[in-house]
């Protein structure tokens, strides 16, 4: 299968630090305000390994997110993860846009530790942008008292250029892929779905893809009026509109399992487990199950559109990676399903 890859376009490297500029410790980029976006506070590294920084930057698209424990109000937290010889050329990168799930966050430690990983020695740009807990990588069709809650425009045509501005990227479709876990799985074939001309390679790791689905929509209503995935809570039909027929067009115009012909072209990698056994840890290996359910429906609509597609269908996880179970937020799942899919998009033999 023909598959498009990001590192199509080659990386040259046409300058190389100075002994001397290269035994200094390497400071992170420094960010200029553009595209809508105001940086509240510049690059920092988060750790020792200088390979991962994070930033904040305010929006008038989503002036007011709703809040996990530990967010600042007006302040969405970015993260990078660089190639590890960033600072030592002045090459251009790919980059690939990770999407978190819920009620997750790009600054959780388990995300940069999954990134890190599967792009060590591998030139390649990641790029984590804050969702909210329960953002849904959507434009909000009432958001209420909770002012404007454009998630799609924010990351589609403020984040993107704005990165593209301020990094040494490949700024075009064949230097770019999105893919995210869960709810970003939804909003990664979402994204693609919507703005094909950004995106080369679109994967989703256990996303809840199928909006028509009533159990996805079950699941959707409890993160609005669930306080565990942010504060304050939100009406059930802040996102999608009702989510009962007659009133549910946006939800049915909105589901990526029924939108494919638009990633005619593009490369298309689904991952996902089967919960295993559904006695352990049986909230997350339902939610697994479910999920899948979803990846199958994508799958077949893929199929009948005659789009070409990886699937990985690891059941349990056993024969997938050392400590998988196959379960919805397991860490070596996510591990394995990240690893294989930076190979897809950066190695022409994977």
């Amino acid at each position: 299968m023909s598959v498009p890859r990001l590192l199509a376009t080659a990386i040259t490297v046409v300058a190389l630090s100075s002994p001397a500029a290269s035994a200094a410790e390497p400071a992170p980029p420094q960010f200029a305000d553009g595209f809508g976006l105001v940086v509240t506070s510049q690059p920092k590294w988060v750790d020792e390994t200088r390979r991962t920084f994070v930033f904040s930057v305010s929006t008038n698209q989503v002036p007011t997110p709703t809040l996990l424990e530990g967010q600042e109000p007006g302040r969405h937290a970015i993260v990078v993860t660089l190639p590890d010889d960033y600072d030592r050329t002045a090459a251009r990168y790919p980059v690939q846009y990770y999407l978190h799930g819920h009620p997750d966050r790009p600054d959780a430690l388990w995300n940069q530790r999954v990134v890190e990983k599967a792009t060590s020695g591998v030139p390649l740009i990641t790029v984590q942008p804050n969702g909210s807990g329960r953002g849904w990588y959507s434009n909000w069709v009432n958001p209420g008292a909770a002012g404007p809650q454009n998630w799609e425009t924010f990351h589609l045509e403020q984040v993107i250029p704005f990165v593209d501005a301020n990094l040494r990227t490949i700024a075009s479709k064949t230097g770019r892929a999105i893919v995210g876990h869960s709810m970003g799985g939804f909003g990664a074939l979402h994204y693609a779905e919507h703005r094909p001309d950004l995106f080369s390679y679109v994967g989703s790791f256990s996303g809840g893809l199928d909006l028509r689905n009533s159990e996805v929509r079950a699941a959707v209503v409890a993160t609005e009026v669930n306080p565990g995935s942010g504060s304050p809570t939100v009406g059930v039909d802040a996102i999608f509109g009702p989510p009962i027929w007659p009133f549910d067009g946006v939800w049915n115009a909105q589901s990526p399992a029924q939108h494919v012909g638009s990633l005619r072209g593009m490369g298309v990698a689904l991952y996902t487990g089967n919960g295993g056994d559904l006695t352990v840890n049986p909230a997350q290996a339902v939610l697994e199950n479910r999920a899948r359910e979803t990846a199958l429906a994508t799958a077949a609509n893929l199929t009948a559109a005659g789009i070409p597609f990886h699937f990985s269908d690891y059941g349990d996880g056993s024969g997938w990676a050392p400590g998988c179970t196959g379960k919805h937020a397991d860490e070596a799942c996510v591990q394995a399903d990240m690893n294989h899919f930076v190979g897809l998009i950066t190695r022409p033999d994977a």
